[in-house]
């Protein structure tokens, strides 16, 4: 009789425990505005991580992007499929929109809600650049086919396995289709609209999700906020950022080439350098956009020696304008570089190259004005008779001891023509 009491008392004990932890549970929330890269899929993945070691309710993805990178919403989409917890896209809040890579994460996610006013779509892959001119080569059809027919099959499968509107979706791809949050309800590509956060959790109270019930009606909100690492990255990896890395860098390099010694300018350029090459690699830089920058560079340093009036100079702004252009040509409109951006950077970058860096180069190329280099030349008279072992000269105020290869008489007039160590080598003046 004791051992049932024991064993009845102690299943009640878990159970309370079990239901206090229900009730107690949260709801996990990150919020992700803007670009989605390579910091986002990290900050996903480790929010999903967190959520679920703490067993938290759901994890809600409070969403509004013009899109992203291709491989970091692959990892964000797998990261979904992995998770221990549900996963839920809300695209929030009125006027956010879920473009491109923003389309791919909604429909991955367990529960995809939208908020009133807000849009889901146009998920067309960007083209991978065109031939000189503009124009398209055979080759570049090819691969834009290529890219829009896996692009088609990943958001195919994505919406196959969570039940959502498969035609719609490739679509989204093939045709750049945008819709509301009311026709995407009304299509059956999200789940829910919801007007804010604690309407979304009252709505998904009850929802099933696999195997799953939901109990959020009364599950408090704890955001996971992006560690001082991913911020970072977050901040760095924007072309905005990365344009200006390289004009550091070109700054700091070149200023430093020109004026040699002054140590920090070529520190910093140095730097900037390596960062900006670090998140190259991870951003889709055009080539022919790099070329012509550096084509810039060249054009701006030769106007500086040659005499051409400042024709490359004109060249050089016109390389550097369309090369900053180019530069991000091939990461889609929410990635290129702006006019606001573009124009007062080709514009202090040709003063830069004509002021500074053309001042530090002439200077280089003038003779020197002090030091003994400065005594080559110059007309003294011998203090004492000068042969190939001695002699003395007088040379703006001191006394320098003189050989040369003609005997001189005291008194003669001697021209410097080099010198070795302490010693002037002279020669009769003519």
């Amino acid at each position: 009789m004791m051992n049932r009491l024991l064993f009845l008392t102690v299943w009640l004990v878990i159970g309370v425990a079990l239901r206090a932890g229900e009730v107690n549970g949260a709801a996990r929330l990150i919020e992700i505005n803007g670009a989605i890269g390579p910091s986002t899929a990290g900050y996903v993945s480790r929010a999903i991580k967190m959520a679920g070691s703490e067993e938290a309710r759901c994890l809600v993805i409070l969403l509004d992007t013009p899109g992203g990178l291709l491989d970091s919403t692959k990892q964000i989409v797998q990261s979904f499929y992995a998770s221990k917890v549900p996963v839920v896209v809300y695209v929030a809040p009125s006027g956010a929109n879920a473009g491109s890579a923003g389309c791919f994460i909604t429909l991955a996610a367990d529960v995809a809600v939208m908020a009133p006013n807000t849009s889901i779509g146009a998920a067309h892959p960007v083209e991978l650049g065109g031939a000189p001119g503009g124009g398209k080569d055979k080759g570049d059809d090819i691969m834009t086919k290529k890219l829009e027919n896996f692009a088609v099959s990943s958001i195919e499968a994505i919406a196959e396995k969570r039940g959502r509107n498969v035609e719609w979706a490739k679509s989204a791809v093939r045709d750049s289709a945008s819709i509301t949050a009311e026709k995407a309800l009304e299509l059956k590509v999200i789940d829910l609209i919801a007007h804010d956060v604690p309407d979304l959790l009252r709505r998904l109270d009850g929802r099933e999700v696999g195997g799953r019930v939901l109990r959020t009606a009364d599950a408090r909100v704890e955001r996971i906020p992006m560690v001082a690492r991913e911020r970072v990255f977050q901040t760095l990896w924007r072309p905005e950022v990365v344009f200006i890395l390289m004009l550091v860098a070109i700054y700091g390099i070149i200023g430093e080439l020109s004026n040699p010694g002054a140590v920090l300018p070529g520190v910093v350029g140095v730097i900037a350098l390596i960062l900006a090459l670090y998140m190259s690699s991870v951003l889709p830089v055009n080539i022919a956009g790099a070329a012509l920058i550096l084509l810039a560079v060249g054009l701006f340093i030769t106007d500086v020696f040659a005499p051409s009036h400042g024709v490359l100079t004109i060249g050089g702004v016109a390389a550097f304008f369309l090369g900053s252009l180019l530069l991000f040509e091939r990461a889609g409109p929410a990635f290129r570089l702006s006019l606001t951006m573009i124009v007062p950077a080709t514009i202090i970058t040709a003063l830069f190259f004509l002021f500074v860096v053309g001042a530090g180069l002439r200077a280089q190329r003038l003779p020197r004005r002090a030091g003994s280099e400065t005594m080559i030349g110059q007309v003294v008279q011998a203090l004492t008779p000068i042969d190939a072992q001695r002699g003395m000269v007088f040379v703006e105020g001191e006394t320098w001891s003189a050989r040369s290869d003609v005997p001189i008489d005291s008194g003669q007039p001697v021209e410097i023509i080099g010198r070795q160590g302490l010693t002037l080598n002279v020669k009769v003046r003519t």
